[in-house]
């Protein structure tokens, strides 16, 4: 394999690890968004954009 050939696949390689991380923290910080938000629900705490059970 020639040194470009290595460069370019060590560049599209370190592409793809961080792109996997990125997507594993958002998805992990998607999960711990949504816990809070049920929690916070499970409290009493509502979205203003919830027109349920709240105010006309």
């Amino acid at each position: 394999m020639s040194p470009h050939a290595l460069y370019v696949t060590a560049a599209y390689a370190i592409t793809a690890v961080v792109l996997a991380g990125l997507i594993g923290w958002i998805l992990i910080d998607q999960r711990a968004r949504k816990r809070e938000l049920a929690e916070l629900e499970a409290a009493g705490v509502r979205r203003r954009s919830d027109k349920t059970g709240g105010k006309p």
